[in-house]
């Protein structure tokens, strides 16, 4: 072909556990239909019948291996991804105050308890709150620096009864937005049916994980627990395991004494390390700090190729296109070309988040072509 044609995925996810997860998004081998389809090859005259009878979408480990997958950065790394989250907790324990806190740190990108934050804006439906308590918390927690690109709601329609449309036309007037936060998930439930069935619950989380995963971005939903205890903290979540098993992760906050200070916070996903964390409220500005982590976070060691892209690739030379091959010549490493095009999709996600490098496929006349541009991680 003499046109190029990109490489890098579109925003196609799959929510709930059919495992992957909705901050991961698709690319070339399986499409969703055809307009989502970016492969090599021109499959005008191989269209797959997707209503057929017995089709099922099957990929390879090697075209699996061949695909770039195009990732959105955390929110809060180490915490928060996009997805949909449920954050857990019994009534009147602290959970707004902690929601009002990470509002605030990610719209002013400023980090939480160590944890490196994405600045954008955050949307929080305060939907069991009103203006006056909110702007009496806020200043109790951060004074007069206001976040410009904080925006609160105390009202909200309900999911399948005009919600969606709602965070659609927010989202086409602020872009850059990056959490929803909807405390609580109760009010934007609709009335009636089998509201409480596994299969309900699992519905509901998975209708949002497509909304998240449609305007990506992650939306945190607020939650209450049972009253029952369980040995296991999540099988404390209000509802079913339906509610659980279709979300991204969850958090539980919870108190050892509902008049104390100190609280712990299990954190638990798909994509991220389990962790325990020991909280402690300032009983000045009611924010919530961190005491201790019970398990340090896992690091990923570095790695040798894209160690060796930062250094090609570079603020006095910001772009490099080329072949796969002459990236292994210009590169000086000791691998075959297929080894190195395996490498860089895998960690494609990883090279732009760490290093600022945004690495794309291409094909033209020439054959396969790489390109590697330099974007800053302020951007990614």
């Amino acid at each position: 072909m003499s046109e190029e044609k990109e490489m890098t995925a579109l925003n196609a996810s799959v929510a709930a556990d059919a495992g992957q997860s909705s901050h991961m998004k698709c690319v070339n081998i399986i499409p969703d239909s055809v307009d989502n389809f970016n492969g090599d090859d021109d499959i005008s005259s191989d269209i797959p019948d997707i209503a057929a009878p017995g089709y099922l979408p099957v990929i390879s480990m090697s075209e699996l291996y061949d695909s770039t997958f195009d990732a959105k950065p955390a929110i809060i790394e180490g915490l928060l991804y996009p997805g949909t989250y449920l954050f857990v907790g019994a009534p009147k324990l602290g959970k707004s105050f902690l929601m009002l806190q990470l509002a605030y740190h990610v719209s002013t990108g400023t980090p939480l308890w160590g944890y490196k934050v994405r600045r954008g804006t955050v949307l929080y439906l305060a939907l069991e709150d009103d203006h006056p308590r909110l702007q009496s918390r806020l200043f109790r927690m951060f004074g007069t620096e206001a976040a410009e690109n904080l925006f609160l709601s105390t009202w909200a329609k309900q999911l399948g009864g005009g919600l969606t449309e709602q965070l659609e036309e927010f989202l086409a007037k602020h872009p850059d937005t990056v959490l929803i936060i909807i405390d609580t998930l109760q009010r934007i439930r609709s009335a009636g049916g089998d509201k409480y069935s596994y299969a309900n619950d699992y519905e509901i989380i998975g209708s949002l994980n497509a909304l998240a995963a449609k305007l990506g971005v992650c939306l945190l939903l607020v939650h209450h627990t049972r009253k029952q205890q369980a040995d296991d903290k999540f099988d404390m979540i209000s509802g079913t395991n339906g509610l659980l098993g279709a979300a991204d992760g969850a958090f539980i906050l919870e108190k050892e004494k509902r008049t104390g200070k100190t609280a712990t916070l299990d954190i638990v996903g798909r994509d991220q390390q389990e962790q325990r964390l020991f909280l402690e409220q300032d009983t000045a500005t009611l924010q919530w700090l961190l005491d201790h982590a019970e398990t340090q976070l896992w690091i990923e060691p570095p790695e040798p190729v894209l160690q060796a892209v930062a250094s090609l690739v570079t603020p006095e030379h910001p772009v490099w296109t080329g072949s796969p091959t002459e990236l292994l010549e210009a590169l000086d490493l000791d691998m075959k070309a297929n080894q190195l095009s395996t490498k860089l999709n895998v960690n494609a996600r990883r090279l732009l988040s760490e290093h600022g490098i945004r690495y794309r496929r291409s094909r033209n006349h020439a054959g396969r072509q790489i390109s590697l541009e330099l974007v800053g991680r302020d951007d990614a």
